[in-house]
């Protein structure tokens, strides 16, 4: 019987993944993921499509069509399929199919994990696909810790947040590539980090 499942694979680590997201994948006939993502499944035997940032939607659509056609499709969603994940593209399009989503250990999860922070205390933001926008600012200075998913450049949201009066000395943390081998966390003033460099896989927490 065709189904979907909307897969959380984690934070980017085969560590994180979940046994039900292990056995869902094994599941079906097609996996949909980024490169990244499918990596993770190095068993799987059926057919992979892969999933970059210019091609979602178009995608999204093709998953959707193959259920419709029988078969059993997993899309693979780094970190959780509900934040900041496929969930939401998934429900725009349809929501009168069979749909199993999995939940995974997102990155902010990770992150709060690491500096120890409980993250129902904090704020959570994720601004992919958004820009820097003023949804920050409305929330930065609530006294809650500020776990955020930046579009794409951590410099980019620096700059922005100084460019609208944050203090230069605020305490912030990087925390990139969280659960691979080169992860780093670091920790240091909006005015440092400006100055350095990040790969795209990063979360921020502004204190």
């Amino acid at each position: 019987m065709s189904k979907l499942y909307l897969i959380g694979t984690g934070p980017g680590s085969s560590d994180y993944i979940t046994s039900a997201a292990v056995s869902a994948a094994k599941s079906v006939d097609i996996l949909v993921g980024s490169q990244r993502a499918l990596d993770l499944f190095p068993e799987f035997e059926g057919m992979t499509l892969v999933l970059r940032a210019r091609n979602m939607d178009q995608m999204m659509e093709k998953s959707v069509a193959l259920v419709d056609e029988g078969y059993k499709v997993a899309i693979l969603s780094t970190g959780d399929p509900g934040f900041s994940g496929v969930l939401k593209l998934i429900l725009n399009l349809r929501d009168d199919f069979d749909l199993e989503v999995i939940p995974g250990i997102s990155s902010l999860q990770l992150a709060a994990a690491r500096l120890q922070i409980p993250w129902d205390e904090a704020n959570i933001l994720t601004l992919h696909g958004k820009g820097n926008s003023g949804d920050i600012m409305d929330i930065i200075d609530n006294g809650r810790p500020t776990i955020v998913l930046p579009d794409f450049k951590v410099e980019k949201l620096v700059q922005f947040l100084l460019e609208n009066g944050i203090d230069p000395l605020r305490p912030v943390a990087i925390c990139e590539k969280l659960s691979y081998p080169d992860e780093r966390i670091v920790e240091a003033t909006l005015k440092e980090v400006v100055e350095m460099k990040f790969s795209y896989l990063c979360v921020v927490v502004i204190y």
